[in-house]
């Protein structure tokens, strides 16, 4: 492995949301394992591209150019074994904003829209804040593994539904869809006329024995009704960086989404964004190998350190993401009580199931892609406090 992932680096005083927004209230005491993103140094390739654009010094107003269309085209084409033309592809600065954009050009207010639950807030509260209506549909937990409530759905539809938000992995539980289940959720919606928008953020985080299917790729009548919506954010830790890429096959639904983002006042990328997402889709595939065995060394210790230490709790398999989500609900099946014992007294901060609504109740969520030393401090501490909590 040519790159340190045991390298501790220090982000306090970066404005990181992680780690600085913990200083207020608990000093920097706390580790976070919380926030997706990772506490791993970026592709060196990415560094480098970052310094040599700084070291030019004029930081001036930036455009597309066809070598940004061809390496997020060649991207799909390796990743996914997904051909797409240049022009279905739009940038947008993040996926939460273009989701929002799709909300206000593609539904009405007081329109009905479907997510599946537990569901990553901050898209789920965007439909709220559009005036649209907030329709959940819970994932069936059973056997430790969660799947999708088909008949829920269907009657959901029936009812109304004018678009459904796809996670896909799946965020919080890390469930990786497989092209059956998909095909199935997309007969429904052709049935029932509903859009399909696919945010497919953490799809380069995929497990062996599992594989990332682009639903769009299904059949054309698919893609004619979907919107797939991708990042380099997650993949090489690039999150502030402000760049999302917007899959849209078909023509009148692109042009639509296209108008959306002129009238918001989006249209020249970052100064970095652009030649950093080249440079991570073209010269960065043997870091992505690496970190990703990296963060798969981390899950296991995690499953092992839990079936030591914290035996009644699980942790549900992962299939994709380097996010854990661990069943405590024999320890509480509230948020109350697990906070003080992880948070108050062990100093770790977690994403606690209550942030990902009703159905995350007595879990939490668990971001492993960080050293391993600092997962194992951070684990350590709850071990010590475990017991007094019983």
């Amino acid at each position: 492995m040519s790159t340190n992932f045991d390298e501790v680096i220090n982000r306090f005083w970066t404005n990181c949301v992680k780690w600085d927004g913990l200083v207020a209230e608990y000093g920097q005491e706390v580790i976070p394992l919380s926030v997706a993103d990772m506490d791993l140094r970026a592709p060196q390739a990415i560094v480098d591209e970052a310094v040599r654009m700084a070291q030019h010094g004029i930081f001036g107003y930036t455009e597309l150019y066809p070598p940004y269309f061809e390496a997020v085209q060649g991207w799909m084409k390796r990743a996914y074994t997904w051909d797409i033309p240049q022009e279905w592809i739009v940038f947008s600065p993040r996926i939460v904003q273009a989701f929002s954009i799709i909300l206000q050009k593609f539904t009405d207010i007081g329109d009905r829209v479907l997510m599946h639950t537990p569901a990553y807030q901050p898209i789920a509260k965007a439909i709220t804040e559009n005036d649209r209506e907030y329709v959940e549909s819970p994932l069936i937990y059973r056997n430790g593994r969660y799947e999708m409530d088909f008949d829920d759905m269907e009657r959901h539809m029936k009812k109304g539904i004018k678009l459904l938000l796809l996670c896909s992995p799946h965020n919080p539980t890390g469930r990786v869809w497989n092209s059956l289940e998909l095909a199935r959720l997309a007969d429904l919606c052709t049935l029932y006329d509903v859009l399909i928008v696919s945010d497919d953020i953490h799809a380069d985080f995929i497990r062996s024995g599992h594989e990332h299917t682009v639903i769009a790729k299904l059949s054309e009548r698919i893609a004619q009704r979907s919107i797939i919506c991708t990042s380099p954010s997650k993949t090489f830790n690039l999150a502030s960086l402000e760049i999302a890429n917007i899959i849209i096959p078909n023509e009148n639904l692109r042009a639509k989404f296209k108008k959306g983002l002129i009238e918001a006042g989006i249209h020249n990328p970052t100064f970095f964004a652009v030649p950093i997402c080249e440079t991570a889709y073209t010269a960065c595939d043997g870091w992505l190998e690496e970190v990703k065995s990296y963060i798969e060394g981390n899950i296991h210790f995690v499953k092992q350190f839990f079936a030591k230490h914290f035996p009644e709790l699980h942790v549900v398999e992962p299939e994709g993401t380097y996010l854990l989500w661990i069943d405590c609900t024999s320890f509480d099946k509230k948020d109350e009580k697990l906070k003080r014992w992880i948070l108050d007294e062990s100093k770790v901060s977690v994403s606690f199931g209550t942030s990902f609504g009703t159905q995350g109740e007595g879990f939490i969520r668990l971001n492993v892609a960080t050293s391993r030393v600092t997962l194992e401090e951070a684990l350590q501490r709850m071990a010590v406090t475990y017991q007094s909590m019983q």
